[in-house]
């Protein structure tokens, strides 16, 4: 759950202004095919909830074939092992997918509207680690296993040009049950461009959820927007992003765990 699609959206803003096209009536759902993947070194200061910070090497990639739109990493926490680093007793690895099938290509027609670009059917699916049990028969809530269904959409909005907008429900696959609903939006602005040909981007994201069930959740709402400056080059990309908190997660803020507030993140890229 630490963040959205906003890789996705910084190869589509590179590639040309076809790849955009939501236009599939001519059969051709191949049109717009893309891979790509990179490696990102980063480092979290304060990160929530819990005002975590920690070193971690994150797989990312994603791409397009036919109706399939596909963006996903994996994170890997503690890359020394150490004790006294206070993901040392955390699960290493956090996984993220995000597939999503293309309405337009699926039906080979133009259901583009307004501003609306192209119209998906959005999944999510965020693992920790396996769902394990307390001792009193509850489940271990630390092991995240959440997947969501829903509509997404490619929208054009001034300035910041394509956007990604999903509204999912959520299934917690831990509880086996319904727990509310999820707005994310993603963009990636490219706004300096330097004489060598690399450029300079505003990228982002926000994901807010609501209708949180009061059994699973203390705070019936919350959510995070992530606001990135980063150098890009053809292999390359250094960042550093800013991260805002509100009750995270569902999360109720408290004095002996915070889930709202600011926590920062740096970043070093090797795109393949």
């Amino acid at each position: 759950m630490r963040k959205s699609l906003v890789a996705l959206s910084v190869l589509a803003a590179s590639l040309p202004a076809a790849v955009n096209a939501a236009d599939y009536t001519d059969g051709d759902i191949h049109k717009n095919d893309y891979k790509w993947s990179q490696f990102n070194l980063m480092y979290a200061f304060d990160e929530l909830p819990g005002e975590s910070s920690h070193d971690y090497l994150e797989m990312e990639f994603g791409g397009r074939s036919g109706i399939f739109d596909l963006y996903g990493y994996v994170d890997i926490f503690n890359l020394s092992n150490s004790p006294s680093s206070d993901k040392a007793e955390a699960p290493k690895m956090f996984m993220k997918f995000a597939p999503r099938v293309s309405l337009d290509a699926l039906t080979q027609t133009d259901l583009s509207f307004g501003p609306v670009q192209e119209l998906y059917f959005a999944t999510l699916f965020n693992w920790n680690g396996a769902a394990t049990t307390n001792s009193d028969g509850s489940v271990n809530t630390a092991s995240v296993n959440n997947s969501f269904w829903g509509l997404g959409s490619d929208i054009n909005v001034p300035w910041l040009g394509k956007v990604g907008l999903n509204v999912y429900g959520l299934y917690d696959l831990n509880k086996k049950d319904w727990n509310g609903y999820q707005i994310s939006t993603n963009w990636f602005k490219p706004f300096y461009t330097l004489d060598n040909g690399s450029f300079v981007s505003y990228q982002g994201y926000i994901d807010y959820q609501f209708g949180l069930k009061e059994e699973y959740s203390s705070a019936s709402n919350g959510g995070a927007m992530f606001n990135g400056i980063y150098w890009h080059s053809d292999r390359y990309a250094v960042g550093y992003g800013l991260k805002a908190y509100k009750d995270i997660y569902g999360i109720k803020d408290s004095d002996s765990f915070k889930s709202t507030g600011i926590s920062h993140y740096v970043s070093v890229t090797y795109k393949f």
